[in-house]
């Protein structure tokens, strides 16, 4: 269970500190730039995907090496794989949109973490859950619920970011 735990904590942790640039790295110029040449919704959702492969590279990247450090014990690592796409989705679909929020502000950096931390917080635990179960090797229908939560919240963060961003994109 620490292998589990400490790999989600550094992955949560690598999360909030990549994504966070995401927007406050922009410089003005850039921003008036996009605005002329995208919707809003097309520079959310390309930050998303961005964000979810670059988030999938550090999780390829942790479990290579947590596996040469600390040895491999997923015993299922389809379930485990699949746990990775949806937490990368997560984490990026949730800290793009707050990052964008955070942007607006003087102090970026404290607000992206008050405002990430509540909403990621569930799905970390969900990602344990199910992550556990991958190691222990339980069937898939042993995790299904869970799954369907975190496709439920990434459902429901990604509509909020579709219909919301466009009014943070004119302020």
């Amino acid at each position: 269970i620490t292998w589990n735990v400490l790999f989600w904590i550094i992955l949560l942790f690598s999360a909030v500190n990549g994504i966070s640039k995401s927007f406050q790295q922009e410089q003005a110029g850039r921003f008036f730039m996009y605005y002329q040449l995208a919707s809003p919704e097309a520079i959310i959702l390309s930050k998303i995907i961005y964000n979810t492969l670059l988030m999938l590279l550090i999780g390829l990247l942790g479990i290579a090496v947590f596996s040469l450090v600390l040895g491999n014990p997923v015993q299922d690592l389809q379930l485990f794989l699949l746990n990775l796409l949806l937490g990368a989705l997560s984490f990026s679909s949730t800290l793009t949109m707050v990052s964008g929020i955070a942007s607006k502000t003087a102090s970026g950096g404290t607000l992206m973490a008050v405002l990430g931390f509540p909403v990621v917080l569930p799905v970390v635990l969900m990602l344990i859950r199910v992550s556990k179960n991958a190691l222990d090797g339980l069937a898939f229908s042993a995790s299904t619920d869970e799954i369907y939560t975190i496709l439920g919240i990434n459902a429901i963060v990604m509509a909020v970011s579709f219909i919301l961003f466009p009014y943070l994109w004119r302020s």
